[in-house]
């Protein structure tokens, strides 16, 4: 699983860096998404999932 973020449309919400923060981080600046780790290890994929899910504006997906 490979995990891509748009910080163009990312709100700073921060529902990934709280799901799955081995995964996932905010930027100091903007409050934007930053991906830590772009391919998925499988024990983790779940939390992607329920990240992706859970992110108001979309802006993260994975495949």
């Amino acid at each position: 699983m490979e995990i891509k973020a748009d910080t163009t449309v990312c709100i700073g919400a921060g529902m990934c860096a709280l799901t799955a923060p081995e995964l996932f981080d905010q930027s100091e600046d903007e409050g934007t998404v930053l991906v830590l780790r772009r391919e998925v290890p499988a024990e983790q994929e779940d939390a992607v999932r329920r990240a992706v899910n859970l992110c108001p504006s979309g802006a993260i997906s994975a495949s």
